[in-house]
């Protein structure tokens, strides 16, 4: 097929999890390209870009990235409507990254409100395996599996986004999942702007839980 005829679709992904787990650094990682050793809170919500080729469509992941502070949970329904995925993310050598998945999984559900609840696709990353060459994990790669299996069966990927170790594989893993649920329309301008003013309200009310 020649590429001018080709189908340009755009993906809607959702990035959640606790504070600290490594969410902007693994989409800084597969985006960029590069690992930023100091860490500051994301504020908010905030996107990033990637386009791939998956057989004969031309695909745009837009990822966001989302605080995992308690604070903003209340920008919720403004940007998680219209998701096609949702990457859920933890720290494998912190328990309650692990521990507040469910909260997550649930949290997105309520408020993206999906048509069928029971479909829609996730992905767990469990991330920063590289700490400690893996001796100070806190959640064995069996117990994640076995949460991911009672989820129906979701795709688990062992990441470190500071290493690049499984960071491609992982997001390609999302693009094919996020097809079955593609948009192809764009959400940028009426999504973006309901996150501006949230976000901007969050501002306001109080800084960087850096």
């Amino acid at each position: 097929m020649d590429s001018s005829m080709k189908r340009r679709t755009l993906l809607k992904v959702i990035v959640l999890g606790d504070s600290g787990v490594g969410k902007t650094s693994l989409m800084n990682q597969y985006v960029y390209k590069k690992f930023i050793r100091q860490y500051k809170a994301t504020i908010g919500a905030d996107f990033v870009t990637k386009e791939l080729q998956i057989d004969d469509k031309l695909v745009t992941l837009q990822i966001w990235d989302t605080a995992g502070q308690e604070r903003f949970h209340s920008l919720g329904a403004a940007f998680y409507r219209g998701a096609d995925c949702c990457v859920l993310v933890y720290d494998v050598n912190v328990l309650k990254s692990f521990e507040t998945l469910q909260n997550w999984h649930e949290e997105f559900l309520k408020q993206a409100d999906p048509a069928d609840t029971e479909a829609f696709p996730f992905i767990l990353l469990g991330n920063k395996i590289d700490i400690d060459g893996g001796n100070s994990r806190a959640v064995s790669e069996r117990r994640a599996q076995e949460w991911c299996a009672a989820k129906g069966n979701i795709p688990y990927f062992e990441t470190s986004a500071k290493e690049d170790y499984n960071v491609d594989e992982a997001f390609l893993c999302v693009a094919k999942t996020g097809l079955t649920h593609e948009h192809e329309q764009d959400i940028f301008p009426s999504y973006f702007k309901g996150i501006s003013e949230t976000v901007s309200e969050a501002e306001q009310r109080g800084g960087c839980a850096c």
